[in-house]
C-alpha cells in the first residue's frame, strides 16, 4: 500500500509550502514525485490526472489551499482572492464532488479572518481533511470485508486504493485490509479505457500488495461472469446522487448492467463527502468530457484512428441507483431504495 514516505499519494511538503504528490500519469512504468507550488500547477495536476480518485483530489486542493493562501498578500483582499482560488480549482474537475466539498471547508475555515488569523485555521483544516480521510478510508475497508469470503474473484473497474485517496483507498480498501488479515481473493481488473487506470494503477498497486491479480480488457468482464469466476464487483465513485445514481468512470455502468443480468452483486464504496444531497440524480450530474487523443493516440506508439475522425471521449458514466447492490460508506452499507437508506444513514429525513 501507498502509506510510507518512499510511497505516498499526496502530502503537504514539510516546509508546508508545497503539495507533493506521486505523478500517476507515469505510472507503473516510473516512480515520480511532484511539488507543485503555484495554482496553475495545481490546476494542472488534477486536470491532466497527476493526482486523481474524488478523495485524493480533496487532499489535494486543501493542501493546497493552505499553500496558496501563504503567498496571497495581506492587503485588505485576502478572502476574497482565496475564493477566487477556490472557483479556480473547483474548475479543473467538475464531476468530482470532494474536490468543491474540500474547497468549501477551507473556505468556511478562512471566513471573517484576515491573513494572520486565517494560516493557523487553514493548516488545521487541511490537515484535519486528510485524517479524516484515512480514517474513512479504513472504516469503508471494514465495511466492504463483511460483503465478500475468502477465496472470491473479485471485479475491479478503474482504481479506487490508495492511489486514489489515503490510505487503503475506497473500492480497493477491503482487497488491501482483506490481504493484511489473510484472504486469498482473485482479482480481475478491467483495463478502464481510455485512460487506463486498472491497468497502469489498480494492476500496480494490487500487485505490488502481493494480491492475486488478472488484468483484463474491459469486454472481458461479462464473459468471467458468465463462467461464475466473479463474485461481487467492486467500484469507487465520484458523485453520488441522493437517489442513490452513481458517477465513476466511463464503462462502470456497463459493468453494472453485466453483473444485474448475471447475478452478481455490484457494490459501490465511497465516503460521505461523496455523497451529495443536493444533487437529486444522474441527471443533474456534469459529465466531464475530455480530449479526443485520449482516445485516438495517447499510450499508442502511433495514432490509432484516422485523422480527423470524430470521437466522443466523457470521463464518466452515471450508473442507475437500481443496478447498484449496496453502496458502502465509511458509516455502514445502504441498500435500495437509496432515497430512504442514504437519507437514515445521514440524517436528511
Amino acid at each position: 500500500m501507498f502509506t510510507s514516505t518512499e510511497i505516498f499519494t499526496v502530502r503537504l511538503s514539510e516546509d508546508g509550502q508545497a503539495v507533493e504528490i506521486i505523478d500517476q500519469t507515469l505510472l507503473p512504468n516510473e516512480v515520480k514525485f511532484l511539488r507543485l507550488e503555484t495554482a496553475e500547477t495545481l490546476y494542472e495536476a488534477i486536470f491532466g490526472l497527476r493526482v486523481r480518485g474524488a478523495p485524493a483530489i480533496g487532499i489535494a486542493v486543501a493542501f493546497g489551499m493552505y499553500v496558496l493562501a501563504q503567498q496571497i498578500p495581506d492587503n485588505g483582499g485576502f478572502y476574497a482572492e482565496l475564493l477566487r482560488l477556490g472557483n479556480y480549482l473547483i474548475s479543473s474537475r467538475p464531476t468530482a464532488v470532494n474536490l468543491s466539498h474540500a474547497v468549501k471547508r477551507m473556505l468556511s475555515a478562512a471566513a471573517e479572518c484576515g491573513k494572520e488569523a486565517a494560516l493557523p485555521r487553514l493548516y488545521e483544516e487541511c490537515n484535519a481533511i486528510y485524517n479524516e480521510d484515512r480514517a474513512i478510508c479504513r472504516a469503508i475497508a471494514e465495511n466492504g470485508l463483511t460483503l465478500v469470503k475468502d477465496g472470491d474473484g473479485i471485479l475491479t473497474h478503474c482504481n479506487a486504493g490508495a492511489l486514489a485517496a489515503s490510505e487503503y483507498g475506497t473500492g480497493l480498501g477491503s482487497l488491501l485490509l482483506g490481504k493484511e488479515r489473510g484472504y486469498d481473493f482473485h482479482v480481475y481488473t478491467d483495463e478502464t479505457r481510455p485512460l487506463l487506470q486498472g491497468a497502469r494503477l489498480t494492476a500496480f498497486e494490487l500487485f505490488r500488495a502481493g494480491i492475486d491479480v488478472t488484468l483484463i480488457c474491459d469486454s472481458a468482464a461479462s464473459m468471467l461472469m458468465r463462467a461464475g469466476r466473479i463474485n461481487a464487483c467492486f467500484v469507487g465513485c465520484d458523485r453520488v446522487a441522493a437517489n442513490g445514481d452513481a458517477a465513476n468512470k466511463i464503462g462502470t455502468r456497463s459493468v453494472a448492467v453485466n453483473a444485474k443480468y448475471h447475478g452478481v452483486p455490484f457494490y459501490v464504496f465511497c465516503p460521505s463527502s461523496t455523497i451529495d444531497f443536493d444533487c437529486g440524480s444522474g441527471a443533474d450530474i456534469v459529465i466531464e468530457e475530455r480530449a479526443s487523443e485520449e482516445i485516438t493516440e495517447k499510450f499508442f506508439a502511433e495514432r490509432i484512428a484516422p485523422e480527423g475522425v470524430k470521437c466522443f471521449n466523457p470521463a464518466f458514466d452515471v450508473t442507475d441507483a437500481e443496478l447498484i447492490t449496496a453502496i458502502v460508506t465509511e458509516r455502514g452499507i445502504c441498500r435500495y431504495p437509496y432515497t430512504k437508506s442514504l437519507a437514515e444513514m445521514f440524517g436528511r429525513n
